[in-house]
């Protein structure tokens, strides 16, 4: 198979011979038409040219006179050779209104009828044509010599040019054609050469063979990977998307509904069709060049996290198209952020212990002075504070998971020294399922830390998080409150995917906490919203049981600010109003 490839002619050869193939036939056949118009042009003038000499011969008074002598001959018989000899032409004949010959090139001929029917002419028609007589194959013309009155035809004038002399003249413009033909082909030539080497360098030297080959590779490349593959033109349409990109994306799975059309055509939410478009903070065709290393830029796509990538095409051409790499980091920032809660808790753990051995220093301290009561009454006081710390938690968080966590939290702001508080409302039951006991530990564990990093030394924290009936439906309810300076963002910008005020932003692994936080919530059908009015409070709301999310409306400016509100739209109760 390999010798048979090497012995094809390569593509940009045959595409050449074809051409100028082409070319050569249809210079063949424009040259072969060109001649034949050229050789009927030159029969036309001769038999122009035949006529008008016999028109002229047979307008002449002298000739008109000498018809009708009794030995015209005489004298028509030089004026006709004189004239034969002057004008080229092959003969001048002179015939009477008998039929008789009155001057012919040969002296012989003179006086004899001549060897065609002279009837037509002496009736007084006029004739041009191409015959054969004595002297070959001649072109003729044949015109009546009329009386002055001019009715009466007294003879006829014939004047006759050897086929062969039209002939000859025809060839003179041989040359002439040829070298306009050759002209053709030689620029024809180059210009087949130039585009073979065109369409070589455009397909980089690639036979047709290969580059089947090589698409055929591709496309089982782009299905095999999971990554997402997005590549768009210069323009922003989207000319390839692989299977994984159109399931990150929630692109339909018909090329016709996706190729050729920019992401802002296909639905998807603006933020995320210009990231894709424009590139990181809209900057229109920004990418990495390539074997840079890039992190990407953090993207969310509906309930997901993605990593996008952005190569040029052809580094060289700054207008050139784009090919961008989706990566889904959701499930993996999810284990992150409950890897992240038990750290949480072994932390708290760890400064427990710490303040344990503390404590018991000070216990031993007291024995060794032999003060037993005084132990003894701290003893006590230590265990009845421990006790109702982790009574009152256990009591009101039934769920040991999140009352775990909940613990830690507090261990932890104790650490840093500020004052964390469980609202007296919260309530949650223990027979939470394992996917929803995962998504109230990641919201809980990401508000409280931002909570804790806003409140800062001596701020405050306060922690609800009870279940309660809204809309038919059971919701889980946590709202973090904190004591911090507020928000300079805006309150949905806090909630994009890459966004931190934490000193730090930028890096991969900041600015994910509340874009993973507002997922949780909204892939169950619910949501959380930030209140800044006084303090910095988040409320996340989560319903036990899953709902399918309603597609996106058009957002109708409200006539007046609305009441406070939870994400189905309801009033906020009355007892949860009291508490914020």
């Amino acid at each position: 198979m390999a010798a048979s490839r090497r012995r094809r002619i390569p593509l940009s050869r045959r595409l050449f011979l074809v051409n100028v193939l082409l070319l050569v036939g249809i210079v063949l056949a424009v040259g072969s038409l060109w001649f034949v118009h050229e050789r009927r042009e030159v029969q036309i003038e001769y038999e122009h040219r035949a006529m008008t000499m016999a028109e002229t011969v047979a307008a002449m008074p002298r000739v008109r006179e000498d018809l009708t002598a009794e030995d015209p001959s005489e004298t028509l018989a030089p004026l006709a050779e004189t004239l034969r000899q002057a004008s080229g032409f092959r003969y001048i004949v002179i015939v009477d209104r008998h039929g008789i010959r009155q001057s012919h090139p040969v002296e012989e001929a003179i006086g004899k009828p001549p060897h065609t029917d002279p009837t037509p002419v002496l009736e007084g028609e006029t004739w041009t044509g191409t015959e054969r007589g004595p002297a070959g194959l001649t072109l003729r013309a044949r015109v009546p010599v009329r009386a002055d009155d001019g009715e009466t035809v007294t003879g006829y004038v014939s004047a006759g040019i050897l086929a062969g002399d039209v002939r000859v003249a025809s060839r003179e413009d041989i040359p002439y054609i040829l070298g306009v033909s050759g002209l053709v082909l030689l620029l024809g030539g180059g210009g087949a050469h130039l585009l073979a080497r065109s369409i070589r360098a455009q397909t980089r030297g690639l036979e047709p063979e290969q580059i089947a080959e090589l698409l055929d590779s591709r496309e089982a490349l782009l299905h095999a990977i999971g990554d997402g593959v997005l590549a768009l033109d210069q323009d922003g349409r989207i000319v390839l998307a692989n299977p994984p990109a159109r399931r990150l994306l929630g692109l339909p799975a018909e090329d016709a509904e996706v190729l050729g059309r920019s992401p802002h055509q296909l639905g998807l939410d603006e933020d995320l069709a210009t990231a894709l478009v424009d590139g990181p903070g809209g900057q229109a065709g920004h990418s990495a060049e390539p074997g840079s290393e890039d992190a990407g830029e953090l993207l969310a796509a509906g309930d997901r996290i993605l990593i996008c990538r952005r190569r040029r095409v052809r580094p060289e051409e700054p207008g050139g198209g784009t090919v961008i790499t989706l990566r889904d980091q959701t499930d993996l920032r999810r284990l992150a952020e409950q890897l992240d809660g038990a750290q949480t808790v072994t932390r708290g753990l760890r400064a427990q212990r710490h303040e344990f051995a503390n404590r018991i220093h000070t216990i031993a301290g007291m024995l060794e002075l032999g003060a037993v009561d005084r132990a003894r009454a701290f003893v006590a006081e230590l265990s009845a504070e421990t006790t109702r710390d982790g009574a009152e938690i256990a009591e009101r968080l039934a769920d040991p998971a999140v009352a775990a966590l909940t613990l830690a939290k507090a261990a932890q702001a104790a650490e840093r020294q500020v004052e964390f508080t469980l609202a007296e409302l919260s309530s949650l039951p223990d027979d939470l399922e394992p996917g929803l006991r995962d998504d109230l530990l990641l919201i809980i564990g990401n508000l409280v830390d931002n909570a804790l990093d806003a409140a800062g030394a001596r701020g405050r924290v306060e922690l609800l998080v009870r279940q309660h009936a809204l809309e038919g439906r059971r919701v889980v309810e946590i709202r973090v409150t904190d004591s911090g300076p507020g928000l300079a963002a805006g309150q949905e910008q806090v909630f994009a995917a890459g966004f931190s005020t934490k000193s730090g932003a930028g890096e991969s692994d900041r600015g994910l906490g509340l874009a993973l936080v507002r997922q949780a919530c909204r892939r169950r059908g619910g949501d959380v919203v930030v209140d800044v009015e006084e303090e910095t409070t988040f409320s996340a709301y989560v319903p036990r049981e899953r709902q399918e999310t309603p597609e996106p409306t058009e957002p109708s400016e409200p006539a007046e600010p609305p009441e406070p509100s939870t994400p189905g739209g309801a009033p906020v109760p009355e007892d949860q109003e009291e508490d914020r």
